[in-house]
């Protein structure tokens, strides 16, 4: 975790810096707007990486009650709505650009946005309930079954109907569309992101497993 640390923020810099300046603008695109690719497709992605381990964590404590379990599939929710608030954020902008409106109830924006209220619910639910194994049976619970519509608000709802979303990556003949230079930094900007999540999930974890211990030393 330590080296992680150390090669995180000038990967994530040289990332950034190589997204503004070395793949040319795609054509399709006003301006400089297929840049928003960078940031907010590995948004999606990682988000979605999260809640998954937030499933498998959750499953694991339904297993063995383990309160670390627990502590590992809360932070991941936690973390998988930060980045994907932050997917519909940077989508909201691309819309904006491209079709005149931050909003414009495209598949991909509508299921993301239920993605955000999915899990929104599970900390409501850990918020509504004091006794903390009930807590976190519930929450593990719940986290476990909604895998099932994240996939599908995920996977299939975007493709039910026709969309507006560009599909240079995400597309029928599952096809990389993209050039060399873009791919790169795509792949690069998707192990920033990756690395990000990993770091942020550690000291989520570490912080919910101090407010754990402090809680019960209370009781």
């Amino acid at each position: 975790m330590r080296i992680l640390k150390v090669l995180l923020l000038p990967f994530t810099a040289i990332v950034i810096a190589a997204a503004f300046l070395w793949p040319a603008p795609s054509q399709g695109f006003i301006g400089e707007s297929s840049r928003i690719v960078f940031f907010h497709v590995p948004c999606a992605i990682v988000g979605t990486e999260a809640f998954l381990v937030a499933g498998v964590f959750s499953f694991l404590y339904l297993r063995r009650s383990d309160p670390r379990s627990d502590d590992i599939a809360n932070a991941s929710v936690r973390l998988g709505l930060l980045f994907a608030i932050l997917t519909v954020v940077t989508g909201s902008l691309f819309s904006r650009i491209m079709w005149g409106a931050y909003w414009n109830w495209d598949p991909r924006q509508s299921s993301f946005l239920l993605l955000i209220f999915l899990y929104s619910a599970y900390l409501f639910l850990r918020a509504a309930i004091e006794d903390p194994d009930k807590k976190a049976r519930l929450a593990a619970s719940y986290a476990l079954f909604a895998v099932i519509p994240m996939l599908f608000l995920v996977f299939v709802a975007p493709r039910i109907t026709p969309s507006l979303h560009p599909q240079t990556i995400i597309n029928p003949e599952m096809k990389n569309k993209m050039d060399g230079p873009t791919t790169t930094v795509f792949v690069g900007a998707l192990i920033a992101n990756t690395g990000l999540y990993i770091w942020m999930l550690s000291l989520e974890t570490r912080v919910l497993r101090l407010a754990r211990r402090s809680a019960a030393r209370h009781v």
